[in-house]
């Protein structure tokens, strides 16, 4: 295992606590001008912990530079640390290939049911459930990036789980060595040992093309990334930034504060004021909120008036959105994109909707499409959910039947169980290919199954297929999809893991789709097209967004249920000094990492220490609300048919914190913004009227009729004159019948 990271040289600039995306970018252009103007814009290397917001931080830079009057243009050179880790190792061999995603399950998956230990009750039995092995990729991509090897811990320490993982994965690993390829997770700590005993010369010529490092988001750079700056800044001038009270990934698995952490590193830490705050501009109405979660501080109330109705009003202001189902709170928050829209007229570009987890990205883009609100977001979903996906799989099952047994049947066989994969694969393509025919399969079959699946997406036009059939972000989606199964046929023709045939490209399409996690790979937030963000909260860290809309905050969600894991049990978890993350902290640690918690209230140290974390997630994605910040909840079902709101304890927190005000979202009944809503209205308007007359009708009141038929000829001008779709027109014919008693129509 990598020691402690040695002493690092330079200075440590640091934000007292999260600031708006603005005044970060600004502290962090302003660093960088320091450094441009005294060794040159090329000299300067910026280094950013995670890839997420690099794009948002390097226009800023470039932003910046052009706002300079000396000097001319400038062209930074900003990467995140695994990229430019990935190049030392490039630099060093540039035969050497990494490893991809799909490959890894492959390889894995292979050097695991070829153990020769036997695997302990608790993961067989676990095996069962669905999430299995998402969970033990994840637990292995973190021991990795740790450098934990099975021979480096104490056994009497090591639960036998984590024992047969660790040593599958130093087994993974050898295997990995041994035939060339590295696996991305594993790319800094390579790299690492690359740079500290500049093998073939490689430290000198990393280092030769810069003169100083600017490491951004330095309260993110563990043990090992404070390493990795540790050897590449010998003789370079360093000067780290960060933020007070910002870190998540890092803490998740390395406690203590990012001032101490710097100090004992050896860095200069130096207090940085934010712009805002020098300058009392005070733009965000929510900021009082993001720093009483990050810090705990609570707000100065507004007492600078002598008029009692304005004196005690809150400090820090946010809208909130309450709904009955997930459903529900998804449609409520498209209808206030569509209203702000309308009323304000924010472009779709300038809204961003923060889910907690990146696997909640397609569903709920998917209904805020389907209420109306175009969306930009971009990414690789489930291959198991992909239509093009499972249609090559198809090709490959029915490739494997001919090959096996000659030709495939024509048709379903009657003798044969409905399941089978023969007549679901024949189903399957000739309900998606337009005049299937089974001879296509020996069309386009060869000894390649690369060039054959190339031949079968030409010869069936699927390409053309996608985007005429679906919406153009789902086409990107399913371009991808095919790419990745061609990647796969590459790869089985090139590696010895599996056969280069159909049985051998089945094998590890298979595996991959029942292994795979949606959005496991890069997700694009921001594409020329444009259109409401839809991103996990983390990634809004370095990023920004007129409004912000924060979904799911529900107490099951924030903080949560569960920490770390879903594979073991949390009593398991607490009791693992060996499990890659934060575990078991003392109180010292927990207080030194938050200072939103005292030591008196710590009651199970494990769950207080990441609930805390959770309550910082929340803080960070609040801030990247420019103008109007909406904290979004559902009703949470008790197990029974009543529904009670669950919401989170943040929320709580804040509603009950002097100073702090969250407000319902505003209601304009008399508008309806949307072209899904003003559909439902439009459709709902027969019934509504015949259920308000026969109301009047049944208490003795009476019905304005008059009123019924203003209504009615306002809809039938609509529909006559207006340029309105004749299967809408169609509805409200069928609305009326319904409303009138003619459930049934014979036409």
């Amino acid at each position: 295992m990598i020691p402690a990271s040695p002493a690092l040289e330079g200075h440590c600039k640091l934000l007292p606590a999260p600031a708006p995306t603005t005044d970060v970018f600004a502290a962090v252009a302003a660093e960088y001008a320091a450094l441009a103007d005294e060794y040159g814009p090329r000299n300067v290397l910026v280094l950013k912990r995670h890839p997420a917001g690099l794009e948002s931080l390097t226009a800023a830079l470039a932003d910046a530079d052009r706002e300079r009057p000396a000097g001319g243009p400038r062209s930074p050179r900003v990467e995140s640390l695994p990229e430019h880790a990935s190049k030392t190792i490039e630099e060093y061999d540039p035969t050497l290939s990494r490893l991809e995603y799909e490959e890894r399950i492959e390889l894995i998956s292979l050097v695991i049911d070829g153990a020769s230990r036997a695997i302990p009750d608790y993961l067989e039995r676990a095996g069962a459930h669905e999430s299995f092995s998402r969970d033990v990729g994840q637990l292995l991509l973190e021991a990795t990036r740790q450098r934990i090897r099975r021979d480096d811990l104490e056994t009497d320490d090591l639960h036998d789980c984590l024992a047969f993982l660790y040593a599958m994965n130093d087994r993974f690993h050898a295997e990995l060595e041994e035939r060339g390829y590295v696996e991305r997770a594993d790319v800094v700590p390579q790299a690492i040992d690359l740079l500290e005993a500049n093998a073939d010369g490689v430290r000198t010529r990393v280092t030769a093309s810069f003169d100083a490092v600017l490491a951004v988001e330095f309260e993110e750079y563990r043990r090992l990334d404070r390493r990795y700056l540790a050897a590449l800044t010998g003789e370079a001038d360093l000067v780290c930034f960060g933020e007070c009270h910002a870190s998540v990934e890092r803490t998740r698995v390395e406690p203590g504060g990012i001032a101490t952490i710097a100090t004992d590193a050896g860095l200069e830490v130096e207090p940085l004021e934010p712009a805002s705050d020098r300058d009392g501009n005070e733009t965000q109405p929510h900021r009082p909120i993001t720093r009483f979660l990050a810090t705990g501080e609570q707000p100065a109330r507004n007492e600078a008036t002598e008029d009692e109705s304005t004196a005690c009003d809150p400090a820090g202001r946010a809208r909130r959105i309450r709904a009955e189902t997930a459903r529900e709170q998804g449609r409520a928050v498209a209808t206030e994109i569509q209203s702000l829209h309308d009323r304000r007229g924010w472009s779709y570009d300038e809204f961003a909707v923060a889910v907690p987890r990146i696997e909640r990205v397609p569903e709920t883009r998917r209904r805020l499409r389907e209420a109306g609100v175009p969306t930009a977001t971009i990414g690789t979903p489930s291959l198991a959910e992909d239509p093009a996906v499972n249609e090559l799989y198809a090709v490959v099952t029915l490739q494997c039947a001919r090959e096996r047994d000659g030709e495939p049947l024509s048709r379903p066989d009657p003798g044969r169980d409905a399941s089978d994969p023969r007549d679901v694969s024949l189903n399957r393509l000739r309900a998606r290919v337009p005049d299937f025919s089974p001879d296509l399969l020996g069309e386009t079959a060869g000894a390649s199954v690369r060039r054959s699946l190339e031949r079968w997406i030409r010869r069936t036009d699927l390409k053309g297929r996608i985007a005429r059939d679906e919406d153009w972000i789902d086409a990107r989606e399913g371009y991808e999809g095919v790419r990745r199964v061609l990647e796969i046929a590459r790869f089985v023709e090139e590696t010895d893991l599996v056969g280069p045939d159909w049985q051998g490209l089945r094998r590890m399409l298979r595996r991959t789709i029942q292994y795979d996690a949606p959005y496991v790979h890069a997700v694009e937030t921001q594409p020329p097209t444009g259109g409401v963000t839809v991103c996990a909260v983390d990634d809004l860290k370095y990023d920004s967004r007129t409004a912000v809309f924060l979904l799911d905050l529900i107490d099951g969600t924030y903080p949560g249920e569960q920490f770390l894991t879903q594979l073991f049990p949390p009593a398991w978890l607490r009791a693992m000094p060996s499990y890659p993350a934060v575990t078991d902290p003392s109180l010292e640690e927990i207080t030194d990492t938050f200072d939103t918690v005292a030591a008196a209230d710590v009651g199970d140290p494990f769950e207080s220490y990441h609930a805390q974390r959770s309550r910082r997630r929340l803080a960070l994605g609040s801030r990247a609300a420019e103008r109007l910040l909406y904290w979004c909840s559902y009703e949470r079902g008790s197990g029974g048919l009543r529904r009670t709101y669950d919401e989170s304890r943040y929320l709580k927190l804040i509603e009950s914190t002097p100073g702090l005000a969250l407000a319902e979202r505003d209601d304009d009944d008399a508008a309806i913004h949307g072209e899904t809503n003003a559909l439902d209205a439009l459709l709902a308007q027969p019934r509504g009227e015949l259920e308000r007359v026969l109301r009047e009708a049944s208490t003795g009141g009476e019905a304005d009729l008059g009123e019924t038929e203003t209504v009615f000829e306002e809809i039938a001008v609509v529909l006559e004159d207006g340029d309105v779709d004749d299967e809408l027109v169609e509805a409200v014919r069928s609305q009326f019948e319904f409303a009138a008693g003619e459930v049934v129509r014979d036409d």
